[in-house]
């Protein structure tokens, strides 16, 4: 068996999320209180009653969610004697793939914390709220083809890009509000069915490109050591372990596409994965894992339970 440890992205926050960990495990509640002291705010007491507003918030949600995902990956560790070297890859959905690094030991934990702080910060900064916009297209003859040229149309307005290539049936587009509407009549036209998304920004286009360049600024700065497991990038859906590459790839990210079904399909395919373990809040990625790899296994852990099944299961 060659296990894959994935990480999910913004969207699977929720109220409450990790407060049961916390409760359970001392390994928990040191990660929360060291991603608390890294941002000199009481962001754990925020995960777990809310408001959800506040979580919701891109520079909360951010590094609320890394912070679930390690807790998760340090609770094996320490309690169950379940190290990241158990996997052969890492990949993290767009922030997510932060918290990859993080748990692979790229990163320290208060430097992920506080990069991801202002990457939403610098995400909601580029570009003003209301002008900007999200939208996933979906259906059963949704594939990155129909998106590619609904956003084609959109593009004629002004900027509208595909943005996360997730699964077949399953193509995010972004890019200027009023782009991204011409884009979703496009797509309905081509038979697709669309879902405007409450975001805050939009993700992954060129208009990003401002908090691309604060991102380039503060990665440069930053520490970054080889991952324990090769981390597949969200921009190349390929495996690598140098520092420089992930450095310059973070950036590129901001930007790019979330290549993540090709990601997928290549862990399953050359990568030789069968099985998929999602670290943090939510069950989004094992979803999707077992549409683009249906032959492989695909596990949530983000419950005591959770852990404790699949640490007898190795």
């Amino acid at each position: 068996m060659t296990l894959a440890f994935i990480f999910p992205g913004q969207g699977s926050q929720a109220v409450g999320m990790g407060a049961d960990l916390a409760e359970a495990f001392g390994a928990a509640r040191e990660v929360f209180q060291e991603v608390d002291d890294a941002l000199g705010q009481k962001l754990f007491a925020l995960m777990k009653d809310g408001p959800e507003a506040d979580l919701t918030l891109t520079e909360n949600a951010q590094p609320a969610l890394m912070a679930v995902s390690l807790a998760v990956i340090r609770t094996l560790d320490k309690e169950f004697g379940v190290s990241i070297e158990k996997a052969g890859f890492v990949a993290g959905h767009s922030l997510g793939e932060y918290s990859a690094l993080a748990a692979a030991g790229a990163i320290s934990l208060a430097d992920t914390a506080r990069l991801l702080k202002l990457r939403g910060q610098a995400m909601q900064r580029a570009v003003p709220v209301g002008e900007g916009a999200m939208a996933s297209l979906i259906g059963p003859k949704t594939d990155v083809a129909l998106a590619e040229a609904a956003a084609a149309e959109g593009a004629k307005v002004g900027v509208c890009v595909v943005a996360n290539d997730n699964n077949a049936g399953n193509v995010v587009i972004s890019g200027a509000k009023a782009a991204v509407d011409a884009a979703i009549e496009a797509a309905k036209a081509l038979g697709a069915r669309a879902i405007p998304l409450n975001v805050s920004a939009p993700f992954h286009c060129p208009l990003m490109q401002p908090a691309a360049d604060e991102m380039a600024q503060a990665l440069a700065d930053a520490t970054i050591l080889a991952p324990r497991a090769p981390l597949v990038a969200n921009v190349t859906a390929r495996p690598t372990l140098d520092p420089e590459a992930i450095r310059k790839m973070l950036v590129e990210q901001v930007t790019g596409r979330v290549r993540w079904r090709e990601s997928m399909i290549w862990l399953a395919g050359d990568g030789g994965v069968t099985r998929f373990a999602e670290a943090g809040s939510g069950k989004v990625l094992s979803g999707m894992a077992k549409r683009i790899a249906p032959d492989s296994e695909a596990t949530p852990l983000n419950t005591p339970a959770d852990l404790e099944a699949f640490a007898k299961s190795l």
